[in-house]
């Protein structure tokens, strides 16, 4: 039997594949996946934002991992986390809100999947970095590194991909055991 509810988040770069791993995860091992509250969020307060917007998005995220948490079947995929928001809002307004930076430190995960950027871009209503998703990445493994959080490297297409990363969740559930 599994100790408590094993929480893994999905990040890296835009048009990474994390929404497609996060729900064919969940589908695999019978549990939900926490949907990426800031498309909800931009949808009705429309695409253009500010660093307070970033910081309502990122407490919506985590409202909604809670409420997805209390559905979860042992393990919990997020598709996104408060990385995403921390690097988001470095690269785009050049500093980082304290309470975000509190809360990355505060609000770990079990595993990172961190999502390479080998697949093709596909645009988004909401997507802005198609030409510098490998830079992005760099700085997601930087942040997952000297934080010390655990974390795997999920590369392939399609099949590959999930399988890819199937194996690092599964090294999560025997470590469970």
């Amino acid at each position: 039997m599994l100790k408590p509810l094993k929480r893994i988040a999905i990040t890296g770069p835009e048009s990474t594949g994390k929404t497609w791993l996060a729900q064919n995860l969940a589908r695999r091992y019978h549990t939900v996946a926490v949907p990426e509250f800031s498309v909800e969020y931009l949808s009705e307060h429309g695409p253009a934002y500010t660093l307070e917007d970033i910081v309502n998005i990122a407490k919506g995220q985590l409202s909604l991992e809670e409420q997805y948490a209390a559905k979860a079947n042992r393990l919990l995929f997020c598709d996104t986390d408060l990385i995403v928001c921390k690097i988001w809002s470095e690269v785009v307004f050049k500093k980082v809100p304290e309470w975000i930076d509190k809360m990355v430190r505060q609000h770990r995960y079990d595993l990172y999947l961190l999502c390479s950027p080998d697949v093709a871009w596909q645009p988004g209503p909401f997507r802005e970095n198609p030409e510098d998703r490998d830079y992005l990445f760099d700085l997601y493994e930087t942040e997952l590194v000297t934080r010390g959080f655990p974390y795997a490297i999920i590369s392939g297409e399609g099949k590959e991909r999930l399988e890819n990363a199937v194996k690092f969740v599964e090294e999560i559930i025997l470590q469970s055991i």
